[in-house]
């Protein structure tokens, strides 16, 4: 019978969608406000890199999440990434949909959430992660827990496990050492 983490290994082998949330993901889940009401966010480089590469490697990336801001656009723009869904309340329904329009059943979907609204979304999909400092509920109900927390390498690491997963991950960080 295969280790638990082998049949992890080919859940992730198969995505060709790989979905984030990202209060708490692709963020380290704190709100900041200016004075005049300006939402900022700090995003992790490392983690951008990655999504660079799973794209790059062929999964279409996405990003659902349940707030709006222009800042979430801004980095998804920069990122190249255009499945972008703000606002939303029901994340799994926009998934089914989104499945549909690229013609994929959910064995070859994931997605990264954190807390308790994540939890449909999370348990449709053939993959599902979390960061180090998600909601402990939720780490009972994901096939990955990232070491790392949100905002701090968590989306990078589920990333390379993607990757390595599908047999990708050494020959891109080959590139890097023949230059």
């Amino acid at each position: 019978m295969p280790k638990k983490s082998d049949l992890v290994s080919e859940s992730a082998s198969r995505l060709r969608l790989m979905a984030f949330d990202v209060d708490g993901v692709l963020t380290n889940g704190d709100l900041y406000f200016t004075p005049n009401g300006d939402e900022i966010k700090v995003f992790s480089s490392l983690d951008g890199h990655g999504l660079k590469m799973l794209k790059e490697a062929g999964v279409e990336i996405a990003i659902i999440t349940g707030r709006k801001s222009e800042m979430v656009a801004k980095r998804a723009a920069n990122l190249g990434i255009t499945h972008l869904f703000q606002g939303v309340e029901d994340k799994r329904a926009v998934m089914r949909d989104l499945r549909s329009q690229l013609d994929l059943s959910a064995d070859h979907c994931g997605y990264m959430g954190d807390d308790v609204v994540d939890l449909p979304i999370l348990r449709a999909c053939g993959f599902s992660a979390t960061v180090a400092d998600g909601h402990d509920f939720v780490k009972e109900h994901v096939d990955y827990i990232a070491r790392k927390g949100g905002g701090a390498g968590a989306v990078r690491e589920v990333c390379d496990f993607i990757l390595t997963a599908q047999g990708k991950l050494a020959a891109m960080h080959n590139v890097y050492l023949t230059a």
